[in-house]
């Protein structure tokens, strides 16, 4: 392997800055679980206000922060829809059953493109000794639908076909940074549409761990219980909120030059058979079904000369820009994809 090494699997992979690394030596702490820290709770004002909602838990995963709100809105035995790509229901290891005893029912994976029809069909109310429905999920931006952006007249839609339903709304936000910079959507009006949110320090903004839960002063009282029953109680965790505070007030608007830079690796990669439609942000997933290689020797051969890619599928890669990859790293990473795809 090269040398240096540039690591287009995640935005996971980021490593705080030296501003940020300064900030959090220098945070004021205190015992959070008694409610203490002040660094803590300030991020959780900080973030509930940027979505016009009234409060917020700093929590140390984005997995645990969507679990966290699940059970806030289904009890035990209800269900929550939502897509089969979702990561609520992909990525989570069943947690909403095994933690919240939380049935789950999905609709046709689409990515971003959500059908607020199909969500309607869904719905199943009380009696008919059926499991009543009691949330929807939507997931902004879309992982598995490679950073798709759901348009903010769809997410009305949907928003409407819960309030008819008398059902509530999850938004797994752990990039709604990037739908907001890329579309220009104000997070207070995504806030609005959602009864719980949960979003991301650690994915695109360079933290190095952490996610909130946003919703009502009633909600996150009880979140704070689940919390700890998770095991998500954390102690002096200003340390961690300093650097998520800081990430938000430096490396929110910069993601616009990883949407740029995502743009440049999939029409690099397009002439040698890759499909790499419709990237929006960050997430640039590659088909090659008609390229000469498959996933898994397109990502061997990529690594041996230093560049990483994640393998989704036989024939599906993904390549993701982020805080650590500028445009001199991108330029080499589009030599060695090409050359690599070459061969």
């Amino acid at each position: 392997m090269a040398d240096t090494v540039i690591d287009l699997r995640s935005d996971t992979v980021t490593r705080p800055t030296a501003g940020m690394r300064e900030a959090m030596a220098v945070a004021e702490v205190g015992d959070d679980v008694y409610g203490e820290d002040p660094t803590v709770n300030a991020l959780e004002a900080e973030v509930a206000a940027l979505f016009g909602h009234e409060t917020a838990l700093f929590c140390p995963t984005g997995s645990m922060a969507n679990q966290i709100a699940l059970q806030l809105l289904v009890s035990p035995g209800n269900e929550v829809l939502c897509d089969a790509d979702a990561h609520v229901v992909t990525y989570e290891i069943g947690a909403a059953a095994a933690y919240g005893g939380i049935s789950s029912r999905t609709w046709p994976a689409a990515g971003a493109d959500v059908d607020p029809g199909v969500v309607a069909g869904m719905i199943r109310p009380d009696g008919y000794w059926a499991v009543p429905t009691r949330a929807i999920a939507v997931e902004q931006t879309h992982n598995r639908g490679g950073g798709g952006v759901i348009p903010l007249d769809t997410l009305r839609e949907v928003r409407r076909v819960a309030d008819d339903a008398q059902v509530a709304m999850h938004c797994d936000g752990a990039r709604i940074w990037h739908a907001h910079v890329a579309d220009g959507v104000a997070l207070a009006t995504y806030g609005e549409l959602f009864d719980t949110l949960s979003v991301c320090l650690s994915k695109g903004l360079g933290a190095p761990v952490g996610s909130l839960v946003v919703g009502s002063t009633d909600k996150i009282e009880r979140a704070r219980f689940i919390r700890k029953r998770m095991g998500g109680g954390m102690r002096q965790a200003g340390i961690l909120a300093a650097a998520g505070r800081y990430a938000l007030a430096h490396q929110v608007q910069r993601l616009a030059d990883d949407h740029v830079r995502a743009a440049r690796l999939a029409e690099a990669v397009a002439p040698f058979g890759v499909l790499a439609t419709d990237v929006r942000t960050n997430l640039v997933p590659l088909d090659l079904t008609k390229a000469p290689l498959d996933a898994p020797a397109f990502a061997a051969a990529a690594r041996t000369e230093g560049v990483l890619v994640s393998v989704l599928g036989p024939r599906t890669a993904r390549l993701v820009t982020h805080l650590g990859v500028d445009d001199v790293a991108v330029s080499r990473a589009i030599d060695v994809l090409t050359r690599v795809l070459r061969t």
